[in-house]
C-alpha cells in the first residue's frame, strides 16, 4: 500500500510539473511529447487511485501546488524539468516493483521503463538501472 501511494503521489506531482512544462517548451515535437507525457502520467494516476481502492485503501490527493526543483524559465529549463520529473516516476515504481507482485508488478515495471525512456528522450541519455540512480549517489555521499 505504502509503495502504491507513494507511486499515486509521483504521478500527482508529474501531472502538476507537466503543466509548467507545456507552458516552456518550445517547438511542435517537444510540446508534443509534454502534452503526450501529461496524458500518460494522468492515466497512470487513475489507475493507481483505482489500485489503492482495491487494496483497501483511500488514494492520497494531490496537493494544490509542488515545489519545483529549479526554477523554470526557458525551454532547456523545461526539458531538465521532464527529466528530474520521470526519474522520480522511476524511482517510485521501483519501489513499487520490488513491493508487489502478480499484475500489480507487471504494472509497475512497465511504468518505470515508460518513465526511464522518457527521461532519456528528455535527457538525450539513459542510465543503467532506471529508478536507482539517486539511490547510488545518495549511497556513495
Amino acid at each position: 500500500m505504502e509503495a502504491a501511494q507513494a507511486a499515486l503521489a509521483a504521478e500527482h506531482a508529474a501531472a502538476y510539473g507537466y503543466g509548467v512544462i507545456g507552458a516552456r517548451t518550445s517547438g511542435a515535437p517537444r510540446a508534443a511529447e509534454a502534452r503526450e507525457a501529461y496524458g500518460g502520467h494522468l492515466a497512470r494516476r487513475d489507475a493507481l487511485a483505482r489500485t489503492v481502492r482495491e487494496l483497501g485503501g483511500s488514494p492520497r490527493p494531490a496537493e494544490a501546488a509542488y515545489t519545483l526543483p529549479f526554477t523554470v524559465r526557458t525551454p532547456a529549463d523545461a526539458e531538465r524539468l521532464a527529466a528530474v520529473i520521470e526519474e522520480r516516476v522511476a524511482g517510485a515504481y521501483s519501489d513499487l516493483v520490488r513491493a508487489a507482485e502478480g499484475r500489480l508488478r507487471r504494472e509497475a515495471a512497465d511504468a518505470l521503463s515508460a518513465a526511464a525512456v522518457r527521461a532519456a528522450r528528455w535527457r538525450g541519455v539513459g542510465v543503467a538501472f532506471p529508478g536507482l540512480t539517486e539511490r547510488a549517489s545518495a549511497a556513495q555521499n
